[in-house]
């Protein structure tokens, strides 16, 4: 009898946490329908998979890891041979932090919150409960080493030559008339163009939404968060998605390239797209 009883107040609650959930996601979908009426349709498809849940969707931002201080000389962490080093993780590129900025403002637009959190912070407990948002390459941002990657579009650090150290970004599929990589300006000059990936794929839970927004350099990672975030380049996107205005965004892989101009992204072009699976 005692199991009886246990058992049917175990099933009520199942029953009433389900019941929760499904009303917060309608309460959150008549919300977005009335008091984000006045937004462009493109906000609306673009973003719904991260303003329905039950939860506000994490902004992962990049931050390396250095060895070193600023006054002494700072550079990346190497694993071989600084495993008894000071670490340094608390620092990031004006791009990533202008990016957080540009999200909180369209997410604001939208009625919803995000949660920021730095990449150093970040748990795979996260990655199984919540929709996310990562900024900033794997190169920096390492938990995206353990995610369900972007396999299309990938980043590498060249080795040797006169880009040795340089961010690439493989282009494993090459289509007609695309190149094999795509590779920013030199190293030893000024910055004048970036290439950035943005891909959107499904969670380790199934049920929630990655989006991977990065660059070669921290101003395309600022480039392609404003490519998601302003009007004319979402619609572009989703109409090379071949989304309609009642459709549902499916993954995807996307490369931009980027024009910069004293240190600010001024041009965005894409040129690379892959459809994920249906």
């Amino acid at each position: 009898m005692v199991a009886i009883i246990a058992l049917s107040v175990f099933l009520a609650a199942a029953v009433a946490i389900a019941t929760d959930r499904f009303l917060t996601r309608r309460t959150a979908e008549a919300r977005l329908t009335s008091d984000s009426a006045g937004l462009p349709v493109a906000f609306h498809l673009f973003w719904r998979g991260f303003l329905t849940g039950p939860q506000e969707p994490w902004v992962i931002f990049s931050n390396a890891a250095f060895v070193g201080r600023p006054y002494t000389g700072m550079r990346y962490f190497n694993r071989a041979r600084d495993s008894s080093a000071v670490i340094t993780d608390h620092y990031t590129g004006v791009g990533e932090v202008l990016a957080v900025h540009a999200l909180d403002n369209v997410f604001g637009k939208l009625h919803q919150q995000i949660r920021v959190k730095r990449g150093s912070l970040f748990s795979l407990d996260d990655a199984k409960n919540n929709d996310l948002i990562f900024i900033g390459s794997p190169s920096e941002n390492l938990t995206l080493l353990e995610l369900p990657n972007i396999q299309e579009f990938n980043f590498r650090q060249i080795t040797s030559g006169p880009r040795m150290g340089t961010m690439e970004i493989i282009n494993f599929h090459p289509e007609s008339g695309e190149p094999k990589e795509f590779l920013p300006s030199l190293p030893d000059e000024t910055l004048t163009e970036d290439y950035s990936v943005i891909a959107l794929k499904r969670g380790l839970n199934p049920a929630h939404s990655v989006l991977i927004l990065a660059g070669a350099t921290t101003i395309g990672t600022q480039a392609a968060v404003e490519y998601v975030c302003q009007q004319n380049s979402l619609e572009e996107l989703l109409l090379r998605l071949s989304v309609s205005n009642s459709g549902e965004l499916k993954p995807f892989e996307a490369v931009v390239r980027v024009k910069v101009a004293r240190g600010v992204p001024v041009g965005t072009e894409l040129v690379a797209l892959r459809k994920g699976p249906q």
